[in-house]
């Protein structure tokens, strides 16, 4: 029995061969596409039928790092570099709870699913002492929203009296990181096919906990099967740190402490020479791609032509909503294309690789990729509905170039996992109207509680 219809419609399916229809349908049966091809739609009878004239359907978009937290932490330290930025706000997040958390990840998720995400990642890694359940808190957000959701339990342990970054108050003790992240794993992972939940392991950053910490986190993560994440080679201030305190590199420093390898991912990597580029690619590590967060921080441009052409696998990711106010993963793609065509030229990256990057390539750094991240008969009904037919869009001539290069189109759908998550433009899970109220009142209450 069909459920859904969406016809009339181009579509991008970013599949292996790059299939594209003008003018064709895809059709949803539960949780999953079980049709789809060119022309006008076959009979499906009992399905609802969504004509789609003048939009474009491509598969859901795959966010691969955030910090939903910081949605209640927008707009500080705007002039800032990166170790200014988290100076200013490192007071600002300890003053976080369980509440607060989930307010900011109801936000953060309702505003991704209106700009085409269905999944996301989140890497949380502060956790105050009496901030009651703060993974729980953002989980259950992520099931309201409805977006297939693959939080990380983040930590650190190295504060400022030990050489580390953060203050000493928001950081955790090791055997307390080590016995948290047990437990969210043995709470929350569900590796099953389909999955809407999976968790990582995800120490925050070389500047930020020992090394004992990322020792033991890769035998917690690896014993559990479930994937290992950070924060790497964002800035030049990190790559100081590095040799400062460890003698190299941060890549060479990783591969000391066994953080290389096809379960692990990293934030950012902006500051890679050759041989980094090539211990990534030699140990199949792959990499979220910040663009419009490494610019606004000022960090620099990731070298995503020559990660690509060693076959890094690379996706997409917003960051934390404090250092990227926008939060939309279509500007990742676009910011993506201009800025490795600013380093490489036009040639650099096309516009069809751009959308592949916050896609198929975002699902291959979760392991997913065999279930989301492209339109094709089996795989998940994951998929985003964008209208083209509005003033910012109409005329022009290719679909795909409207998405990727125009301003983010509204949507005509967003379809997590079968189920709708926006229609015509609106949130269906969620009232937008209350979380915006409510994102306004934890953002003031948060600030007045840091003074």
């Amino acid at each position: 029995m069909t459920d859904y219809v969406v016809k009339d419609a181009h579509i991008a399916t970013i599949d292996g061969a790059g299939t594209e229809f003008t003018n064709g349908y895809v059709a949803v049966a539960g949780n999953t596409i079980t049709a789809l091809g060119a022309g006008p739609a076959p009979a499906f009878p009992g399905a609802t039928v969504i004509d789609a004239r003048g939009c474009l359907i491509t598969p859901g978009l795959v966010n691969t790092h955030h910090h939903l937290y910081q949605w209640i932490t927008r707009g500080l330290a705007a002039d800032s570099t990166l170790f200014e930025w988290l100076t200013t706000l490192y007071p600002v997040w300890a003053g976080i709870d369980a509440d607060a958390v989930h307010t900011a990840a109801t936000g953060g998720l309702a505003w991704l699913a209106k700009t085409g995400c269905t999944t996301t990642t989140d890497h949380h890694y502060v956790v105050p002492r009496d901030a009651g359940d703060v993974f729980e808190a953002e989980i259950t957000a992520a099931a309201q929203v409805g977006l297939r959701f693959h939080p990380t339990r983040g930590s650190m342990d190295l504060g400022q009296s030990s050489g580390g970054l953060p203050p000493d108050h928001v950081v955790e003790k090791l055997d307390d990181v080590l016995t948290g992240t047990q437990a969210v794993i043995d709470r929350w992972h569900d590796p099953s096919p389909g999955s809407m939940l999976q968790i990582a392991v995800a120490p925050c950053s070389p500047f930020s906990v020992t090394e004992a910490l990322l020792r033991e986190s890769a035998i917690v993560a690896r014993t559990a099967g479930v994937r290992m994440h950070t924060h790497l080679a964002e800035t030049v201030d990190e790559l100081e740190f590095c040799r400062e305190q460890f003698g190299c590199t941060p890549m060479e420093y990783v591969e000391r402490v066994g953080w290389l390898g096809p379960d692990v991912w990293f934030a950012h990597a902006v500051h890679l020479d050759d041989a980094a580029i090539e211990m990534m690619s030699r140990t199949g590590t792959a990499a979220a791609h910040c663009p419009t967060s490494n610019a606004r921080l000022g960090a620099g441009i990731a070298r995503t032509q020559e990660l690509l052409s060693a076959g890094v696998t690379i996706g997409l990711g917003v960051d934390g909503a404090a250092s990227n106010e926008a939060c939309s993963l279509v500007e990742e793609s676009r910011h993506a294309l201009l800025f490795a065509r600013s380093r490489g030229g036009p040639q650099a990256m096309t516009v069809r690789k751009a959308l592949e990057l916050g896609t198929i390539s975002g699902a291959r750094v979760l392991g997913r990729d065999n279930e989301i991240g492209s339109l094709e008969v089996g795989k998940l009904a994951d998929l985003a509905v964008w209208n083209l037919t509005t003033i910012a869009h109409a005329g022009i001539t290719d679909p795909v170039a409207a998405l990727v290069l125009g301003s983010t189109p509204p949507l005509k759908l967003l379809m997590v996992n079968g189920e709708v998550v926006v229609a015509d433009d609106r949130v269906t899970t969620v009232d937008e109207d209350v979380v915006a109220s409510d994102v306004a009142r934890a953002h003031l209450a948060l600030v007045r509680k840091a003074g």
